[in-house]
Parts: structure tokens; C-alpha cells; sequence
């Protein structure tokens, strides 16, 4: 059976690749949107640039409403019904007023509602810190910044929360033990940032990075025949090439240009710190957290204790009691409801795809782990078919997956956006497959430095004849048909009239996809062929080709939902999750069901090795990180894992 795959793999940012069984939650935001235009937005950020600068075209930054969140003090009945809501709650939802609100964030953070993991989820912390902003029992948010493993979408979600919550006029203090350019690009929103005297400083800058397999397969004897559609697919390049070629290298640097720019211009504006001192900074190479405060990015050295002596002081608790405080884990049990932020007469269905796409749940898929289509479209006909939801947000952070599933997602979403509003909101990543699903929307929300597009297709497979030969394996095949043995025959090298067939399967896919893309963005080809070419975007330039209609986060896709559902940008809307964690129970049976199958499994992979016939659109092996974060692992088992994990 034949597979064809779009993919953008490892590149540029941490993706998660987590996808969670459907189940619903409620959850609220409240927003007065706006239609200005200015230079900065309500936070005081820098709004995005309205061209491109290699492109020239412009998009109108103010057709959609930007969402912004504007905090309202509560009236004295408000404040009555809470407070009587919160004497009648349950008691693990029960804290101490006047606590603190204490946030770890470290690690992987997954775009998934999450309950039976270490990750932690996006939409959690979220929702926290909204909660937090209306909660009377929290003073304050302290939040520990440590080794994080997320893209920059996700990183400019949290970033925009801390500045809203800072709206409520309650303190957030920030603490930094390992800072990189992740850790502090989170910590500088903080009000106040401290460091211990040891802390890990590593701002020395950012790096692109790609590894090549040719030699090694030289050596073992391993041929890959690759046929390439669109001149900046960088999975050809790693496995017949020894070097960059010149337009990756071109798409890469462009994509570190922008992150780069980026992160200097919210530092600076954060700081009030010139841009050219902060590059000085890091071209130094300064890694003494003392020169991090005489520099004014941090506010002082301390200890954790010594921070939490200061909390107390500013709480005016003595320093002989402890400071109350709530965790993460304990305040995601808080109910919205509890704090008066839900309305039951309008809703919006969010319906949440992270990870690679499969069309139907693999061996060695845990659940949760991935895009199931199969899944994924009993979600989508379910609230086709519903009344109750006025308008649905599809929050996409896939780099791709398997062509037919992200064009069987693309109908069920075309058709749903023909029933009521559809809303695409991008995370770190909607690439390939990932932008095949959003492109079927009303409109298209990313964040500045989303990575998408990447509309290109790669098609190859092993020839391990050489291979066989050195370790004396043989394999003969009886065929019936002209082309029976085209993806079976991994023993030999194509065929002319084999490999004649397999150029024109790609580049019929390819034609497809940017086809489809074309007629979807209301583009003509010739047009939609210049932001093709299986290139990779961040979502600041994809708006100015075209290919994404505005430029924030949930809260302004949720926005133009209710635009586009012609509910009043003042009204509070309740935002229903139809996404959830799997039960103990699943997991383990997922477990369960992997280890009965794994020998099968195996022996399947390792025919799939030799005989893929996958077209695929990939940037394996190619990070974006901060210095001292570049990956340590090994760079070959590294590109073999992603490549295996395609299959």
C-alpha cells in the first residue's frame, strides 16, 4: 500500500508532538478587541512589519480585530457572587487568600490539554494566568524560568499572558537559575527578574544547523534515490549531499534573521536597553550573572529563599511564617466558573492538532501522540452538526504527515467552514501537512515567528543492493505488471521508465498541493508558485505573501471567530475544548497493545526502510536554539530517528 507524506520535521524550534483524545472542557477568555492600526500593540510591543521586505506585497493588519485583553475591575455584586462561589468550592479547589501563585516552567510545553505527563500544557498555563488575574485569593504570580523546550509561538503566547496579567495590577516576579535567550525572552515581561549568584548565563546567540548522511551511507553501502519538488526541501540535501545547498541555506538564514531581529526588539523595549548594547553584550560572550545585572537585564542576584524573604516583606507576612502559596498542578483544578469568567450563551469549539499526521493510530503510537485523522474528523462532523457552537478554532502545531489524511482533514474542515466560522490558530509550527488543514479556513491567525508554508513535496527510497552485497543478503522477487516492483525492489536502483513514474507521482502531488493552496487563499498559481517551492516561513513574512491573514495568538483568533459569528467583540464568549488528556486507562492499554505487536512492528519497519515510497516535505535535522543548547546527541541517530518516525 502506497503513502504519500508532507512533513516539516526537526527544525528551528522544539515541537511537541502530542495529540490528545476528544472529550470536552470549558474554557473563557474575555477580550475588547480593537480594529486600530498602531506601531506598538496594548502591551507595549512592537506590531509586525506590514511587508515583506524580498516580497514587496502588504496585508491590512487591520481588517481583523487584534484581541488584545483588556481587564475589567469587577463590580461590587460580582465581587459578592465569587466570593460566594469560592466559600462553597471544593476543597482541593481551596487555597489561603493572599497566596502566591507559584509557576514552574521547565521543559517540553505541548499546545495539548495535558493531565498524566511532565509536560506542561500551553493552554493550562494560560488559562492560569487569567484566572489568576481575577482570582482575590492570588497576590501575585512568582514564576521559576528554567531550560525550556518550546518554539517561539508557544514562547510569544506565554509572553503575551504575563503582559495581560501585569493589566490586573498584581506584582509578577521572575527567577531565572539557567538563563538562555528562551529563558530571559519570558523572564524580561516579568516586572521584577532575579538570578542566584551560580545561575547558568548563556546568551551568547542563536544557530542554524544541519547534518548530511551521504557519506555515511557511501560507506555502508546505502543509496537513496530522491526526487525533489520545490528547490528549498532540505530532506534531499541531508541524504545524497555532503554541504548546504544555496537555497536552504538562503530559507535558513532568513529564518534566523527573524528570530534573531525579533528577540532583540522585545528585549529592548522590555529593558529600555539600546539594541547595540545588547548585541555587544552578546558577541562578549558574558556568561557572569553579575554583569547581567550592571547591565540592567536582570534586577538583582538572589537566591531563591532570599526572593521569597522579599515576597513576604512585600506581602507583609512575617518572615517567621511561611509564604502561602498555590501550585501549577493544584490551580488548573480551578473552575472559570468559580470566578465568574463563563457565559453559556455563546460558545466556540476549539478542536486542538499537534503533532505529525497519520490517517489511522500506528503501532508505536502512544495515544495522544499524533494527529489521528480518522479521530480528528469525528470531531470535526460532530460539531458540524451541532447547534450550540457558533463559530470553531482549529489550533494547529503539526510540521505534516500522510498527504491523504491532511487532504481528507482539509475536506472536513472546507466543509465545516460552509456550516459556520472556522478559525486556523498556529502555534510554533503548521508546516506542509500542518498548513494543508488551516488553509481550508475562513482565515488564518500565527504568530510573528510561527513556522508554515513549507508547500513542497519529497519522494525517494533506499536502494541497499551494495548493502545486501556485504553482508551476503539476497532477495528475489516474481512480479505481474510493468511497475509491480517499483517500491518493493529496494535490492536495486530504479528502472529509467520506474524512476520517470516516480518523478511524475511527485510532481502531481506537488501540483496538487499548490493547487489547492492557490484556490484556498484566493491566490493565482503563478502567484501562490512564488511562496511555494516547499519554503518555510515565519508567519510574520506568510502574512505579507499571503498565506496567513493575521499576525497574534488564541486570543485574536478567537476574536475574529466572533466577528465572523456576529457576536459582539464586548460579549464574553465561553471557549469549549473538545480535546483531552487520554485516562490512565488508555495509556495503558496503548501500552499494552505496543508490546503484543512489537515484533510485527519491527519486521514491517525494517522492510519499510528499503521500500518507502513516502512523499514528504522535511527540514530534518536543522535546529534554531540558543548557543549553549545545541543538541549533544548524536547527529546521525539524530536524522535516522525522524526519518523512521516518517515512515
Amino acid at each position: 500500500m502506497s503513502k504519500l507524506l508532507f512533513r516539516c520535521g526537526r527544525h528551528l524550534s522544539s515541537l511537541s508532538l502530542d495529540h490528545s483524545a476528544s472529550a470536552i472542557r470549558g474554557r473563557l477568555y474575555i477580550f475588547t478587541p480593537n480594529f486600530r492600526v498602531f506601531s506598538t500593540d496594548s502591551n507595549g510591543e512592537t506590531k509586525p512589519d506590514t511587508t515583506n521586505g524580498g516580497n514587496g506585497s502588504a496585508y491590512d493588519d487591520g481588517k481583523y480585530p487584534t484581541g488584545d485583553f483588556v481587564y475589567r475591575p469587577r463590580t461590587a455584586w460580582e465581587e459578592f457572587l465569587v466570593t460566594t462561589r469560592l466559600f462553597f468550592a471544593l476543597p482541593w479547589r481551596r487555597f489561603q487568600s493572599g497566596s502566591v501563585l507559584k509557576l514552574v516552567l521547565r521543559g517540553e510545553i505541548t499546545d495539548q490539554l495535558r493531565n498524566f505527563s511532565r509536560a506542561i500544557s500551553l493552554p493550562q498555563i494560560c488559562g492560569n494566568f487569567e484566572k489568576a488575574a481575577y482570582d482575590p485569593r492570588v497576590a501575585g504570580i512568582y514564576l521559576h524560568i528554567d531550560n525550556l523546550s518550546c518554539g517561539w509561538g508557544k514562547l510569544d503566547e506565554i509572553r503575551r499572558h504575563i503582559l495581560d496579567f501585569k493589566k490586573s495590577g498584581k506584582f509578577i516576579i521572575g527567577y531565572v537559575p539557567t538563563c538562555g535567550v528562551k529563558e530571559y525572552y519570558i523572564g524580561s515581561a516579568c516586572e521584577e527578574l532575579y538570578a542566584p549568584p551560580s545561575a547558568y548565563v548563556g546568551l551568547y546567540g542563536f544557530l542554524v544547523q544541519a547534518s548530511f548522511l551521504s557519506g555515511v551511507f557511501e560507506k555502508i553501502g546505502v543509496e537513496p534515490q530522491v526526487e525533489r519538488v520545490g528547490k528549498y526541501k532540505s530532506v534531499g540535501d541531508q541524504l545524497t549531499h555532503k554541504s548546504m545547498s544555496d537555497e536552504n541555506h538562503e530559507m535558513l538564514a532568513s529564518l534566523l534573521d527573524n528570530i534573531y531581529r525579533n528577540w532583540l526588539d522585545k528585549i529592548s523595549l522590555a529593558k529600555g536597553i539600546q539594541k547595540e548594547d545588547i548585541e555587544n553584550f552578546i558577541n562578549e560572550g558574558a556568561h557572569q550573572v553579575e554583569r547581567m545585572k550592571k547591565e540592567g537585564l536582570i534586577t538583582d542576584i538572589k537566591y531563591d529563599d532570599e526572593v521569597m524573604d522579599l515576597l513576604r516583606t512585600r506581602l507583609g507576612i512575617p518572615h517567621t511564617k511561611l509564604l502561602p502559596t498555590v501550585g501549577y498542578r493544584k490551580y488548573c483544578n480551578v473552575r472559570r466558573s468559580t470566578l465568574g469568567l463563563t457565559s453559556s450563551k455563546d460558545l466556540i469549539a476549539i478542536i486542538r492538532a499537534s503533532g505529525s499526521i497519520s490517517r489511522t493510530q500506528g503501532r508505536f503510537n502512544a495515544p495522544s501522540s499524533r494527529i489521528i485523522a480518522e479521530q480528528f474528523i469525528q470531531k470535526i462532523r460532530r460539531v458540524k452538526v451541532s447547534k450550540k457552537y457558533k463559530a470553531v478554532i482549529i489550533r494547529i502545531d503539526s510540521p505534516g504527515g500522510d498527504a491523504l489524511a491532511s487532504d481528507l482533514m482539509w475536506r472536513e474542515i472546507k466543509l465545516l467552514a460552509a456550516a459556520k466560522p472556522v478559525i486556523a490558530s498556529m502555534s510554533d509550527v503548521a508546516a506542509s501537512g500542518g498548513y494543508y488543514m488551516a488553509m481550508a479556513a475562513d482565515a488564518i491567525v500565527a504568530e510573528k515567528l510561527t513556522l508554515t508554508g513549507s508547500i513542497g513535496v519529497v519522494t525517494g527510497k533506499f536502494n541497499l543492493g551494495k548493502l545486501y552485497e556485504y553482508i551476503g543478503f539476497n532477495k528475489e522477487i516474481i512480479s505481474r505488471g510493468k511497475y509491480a516492483e517499483i517500491f518493493a525492489a529496494e535490492h536495486r536502483p530504479f528502472r529509467a521508465d520506474e524512476a520517470e513514474l516516480f518523478s511524475k507521482r511527485a510532481h502531481d502531488m506537488y501540483k496538487q498541493f499548490r493547487d489547492k493552496a492557490a484556490s484556498s487563499r484566493s491566490m493565482t498559481v503563478d502567484k501562490m508558485e512564488q511562496a511555494a517551492q516547499g519554503r518555510v516561513w515565519v508567519g510574520q513574512d506568510a502574512a505579507s505573501l499571503g498565506l496567513v491573514d493575521a499576525i497574534g495568538g488564541l486570543s485574536r483568533a478567537i476574536a475574529i471567530a466572533k466577528q465572523k459569528a456576529n457576536i459582539p467583540l464586548e460579549r464574553q464568549v465561553t471557549v469549549v475544548e473538545l480535546s483531552q488528556p487520554p485516562s490512565p486507562l488508555e495509556m495503558l492499554s496503548g501500552m499494552g497493545d505496543t508490546f503484543v505487536e512489537a515484533e510485527e512492528a519491527v519486521k514491517d519497519l525494517i522492510h519499510e526502510m528499503g521500500s518507502s515510497d513516502a512523499i514528504q516535505a522535511r527540514m530534518d535535522g536543522i535546529l534554531v536554539e540558543k548557543f549553549e543548547g545545541a543538541s549533544h546527541t548524536n547527529s546521525v541517530l539524530t536524522l535516522l530517528k525522524d526519518y523512521l518516525r516518517s515512515l
